[in-house]
């Protein structure tokens, strides 16, 4: 799963968990600010034909960086922007590409061409009205002013809104060609291309110089264009295997299994939620952790969408996890989602979590995670025989014993 760094506190698509920092490994040179050149040595499709979905497991080699990583970090990437839409870019400023430019964004100590600036140092999605204004006082065909004016009229907010919503700066480099713009009037507009955070899917133990992901190709189409999440396409498509230098970083997190290695943990993570947990297992086994091992996952379909499955079953053959718990919405009339396992399940859910079992979640924060949450409360309630204030009180300090970690974006 990805997460945007940022700089500044701030609503994001993706943002760390709260616990995340982007703290470098101790042993190493290489940190935000200094990335590893990294390579891929492996680009697998998890996704069985038919799917709907492009979910893919990447291997990342960091040998010989001194970067090392605990089960639950994340791994920041550097990306840069599909070439196509640069060239686009130059092709509509009418300018070759080497004209040196300094984003204010960037604070540079000396400028660079315009062509580096756009393909890997600044973001090229999400206008902004301010971009909107400069085009209007830069347009000088009638048609397009009249255009801009309505875009940037009081009365409709909410329109340009949605406007902005479904285009990209190339888009309205294109739909307004009268306004023309010099190359540091466009990247005077554009903001810094943040690096992404992936959770880890492996363990040190058994890869101490691999960094497995799991990572939700993100393509769409907005405008009658084609858009893509820059980052997840740029480790799918343009990083070739062995060759092209992945730029990345270990961003530290308190997010992680107990040391106690007796105590028995709940792994919720539907989709690339179960990345972390895969790393969990594997840390597991390694250490030979004698606590209890209990998944739910979830996702469209089983035959196409079992993330890991064979690896999940192998464990559960072996004795290694205990309970493996599947919620494949789409594969019955009414969906069903981990949430729901839950509550069939409470009974046990709440036995385990008497023994002092540590509950985990990784995934959407927007709906999955606050209905896992409040599944969680019906759970503890309905089971437990406390009203729904100690309930709360009950999970609050789970939290505060960090027996209940939450890993979302």
């Amino acid at each position: 799963m990805a997460r945007i760094v940022l700089a500044t506190p701030r609503r994001r698509k993706a943002n760390p968990a709260p616990s995340m920092s982007s703290t470098p490994a101790p042993t190493s040179a290489f940190h935000k600010d200094n990335p590893f050149p990294a390579r891929l040595t492996e680009n697998r499709l998890l996704n069985k034909p038919g799917s709907h979905k492009e979910t893919r497991h990447l291997v990342v080699d960091i040998a010989g960086s001194g970067l090392t990583y605990k089960v639950g970090d994340s791994l920041g990437v550097f990306a840069t922007n599909r070439p196509s839409e640069v060239e686009e870019i130059l092709h509509r400023l009418g300018v070759s590409g080497n004209e040196m430019v300094s984003p204010l964004m960037l604070k540079l100590a000396a400028p660079i061409p315009l062509r580096e600036a756009l393909l890997g140092r600044l973001a090229l999605a999400k206008p902004t009205r301010k971009f909107v204004e400069l085009l209007a006082a830069k347009a000088t065909d009638e048609g397009d002013k009249a255009k801009l004016a309505v875009l940037l009229a009081p009365e409709g907010k909410d329109q340009l809104a949605g406007y902005l919503e479904d285009r990209e700066y190339i888009d309205l480099l294109t739909e307004f060609p009268s306004a023309r713009l010099a190359p540091q009037e466009l990247v005077d507009q554009l903001r810094k291309l943040m690096p992404r955070l992936y959770s880890i899917a492996s363990s040190a133990k058994p890869y101490p110089t691999e960094v497995h992901l799991t990572v939700a190709i993100v393509r769409y189409e907005t405008n009658h264009r084609s858009r893509v999440g820059v980052c997840s396409t740029f480790l799918a498509d343009r990083a070739a295997l062995n060759t092209t230098p992945v730029p990345v970083f270990v961003s530290d997190s308190h997010f992680g299994p107990p040391e106690d290695l007796t105590k028995d943990i709940i792994m919720v993570g539907p989709g690339t939620g179960i990345a972390p947990f895969r790393a969990f297992m594997q840390e597991r086994v390694a250490t030979g952790a004698t606590g209890r091992n209990w998944v739910f996952f979830g996702d469209q379909h089983r035959a196409t969408d079992f993330l890991y499955e064979e690896e999940w079953l192998k464990w559960q053959g072996e004795g290694r996890l205990a309970r493996l718990d599947l919620a494949f919405s789409r594969d019955q009339i009414l969906k069903v989602y981990v949430q729901d396992r839950m509550r069939e399940n409470g009974a046990e859910l709440w036995a385990w979590l008497q023994k002092g079992a540590h509950f985990y979640v990784c995934g959407d924060a927007k709906r999955m995670a606050k209905d896992v949450d409040v599944a969680l409360h019906e759970v503890i309630s309905r089971h437990s025989g406390m009203d729904a204030a100690a309930s709360a009180d009950y999970v609050k300090q789970m939290k505060k014993d960090k027996r209940y970690q939450r890993d979302v974006y």
